[in-house]
């Protein structure tokens, strides 16, 4: 943490919402570089994740949250805890929903667990570009009559449409206080671990059924040169089945996966990629305490069963 002129402003600010609602993306747009997977399918993000914004008077650290769920398995209940944590010391809450989708029980859902934030609340209204305009306005009032957030500010974050008022609206809340990471880091998590959520990723996006959940990604090795990184990590499923969806027929599968990460991975650190991934079957990960908390970067290749 560096020492700032007086007048600097910084603050925390976390996303919440539910799965879909399109946090990720909001994230990574941002800050305009990506920093967080996305994905169609749900529960994509299990950890919390800093996106960093700076600029020469403020810093804005965003986390963006795995998606507000009712927990039934032992990775739901450690997403969830994620997402309580997040609360911890943070000055502003932002709720993002899914403008195109009908207020539903998970809506009640989301609106009752943001009352555990004392603070300012702003409601975000995504994927505005893809409703009718008329909508809108109701669509307001009826999330205003349900909670009385700070603001409510619809957005498209894939389209960047309300990002610079909802950023000023951020920044109208900020107090003098630290830079509290380098002006030059975006995001707190270190490369090796974005590696394997960039695997992950595209697992997700080629895969279908139950495969997307039961997919976790460790990197056995990460070994940076000057012009080469090379990369070892283990793609676990809990079946057999899933293995063999992964790999794919003669391995086609895999590869396919691995040349989508391995571009990715190439803007993340400036270098070629050799990447090279295997599959292995780790039965009832998603229930086993020991494996649940190696999923971060303090995490230690797991055991196979």
């Amino acid at each position: 943490m560096s020492e700032e002129r007086p007048g600097f402003k910084s603050g925390f600010v976390a996303i919440v919402g539910r799965a879909n609602a399109g946090k990720s993306t909001l994230v990574n747009a941002m800050l305009g570089r990506k920093v967080t997977i996305v994905s169609a399918k749900p529960q994509t993000t299990r950890l919390r994740v800093h996106g960093i914004i700076n600029s020469d008077d403020a810093q804005i650290v965003m986390i963006d949250t795995p998606g507000l769920q009712k927990a039934e398995s032992g990775l739901g209940r450690q997403m969830m805890h994620e997402t309580q944590q997040a609360l911890e010391g943070i000055d502003s809450l932002a709720l993002i929903v899914d403008a195109t989708v009908p207020f539903g029980r998970g809506d009640q859902f989301s609106m009752k667990w943001i009352e555990k934030f004392h603070g300012p609340v702003d409601l975000l209204l995504n994927k505005i570009d893809r409703m009718p305009k008329h909508e809108l306005l109701p669509l307001m009032e009826r999330y205003g009559a349900g909670y009385k957030f700070a603001e409510i500010i619809p957005i498209s974050a894939l389209k960047g449409d309300g990002l610079v008022t909802l950023l000023n609206t951020w920044k109208s809340r900020l107090k003098e206080g630290p830079r509290y990471f380098p002006e030059d880091q975006f995001t707190d998590q270190p490369e090796r671990f974005m590696a394997a959520e960039f695997v992950r990723e595209k697992v997700i996006q080629e895969t279908k059924a139950e495969v997307p959940h039961a997919v976790m990604v460790m990197v056995d090795n990460f070994e940076e040169g000057e012009t080469l990184t090379r990369i070892e990590a283990t793609i676990y499923v809990e079946r057999e089945g899933q293995k063999g969806i992964v790999i794919g027929q003669g391995g086609a599968m895999l590869k396919k996966i691995g040349t989508a990460a391995r571009k990715d991975i190439e803007k993340l650190v400036g270098t070629k990629v050799f990447l090279g991934l295997r599959v292995k079957v780790l039965e009832n990960w998603r229930q086993r305490t020991s494996i649940l908390q190696q999923m971060d970067w303090r995490r230690e290749t797991p055991e196979e069963s």
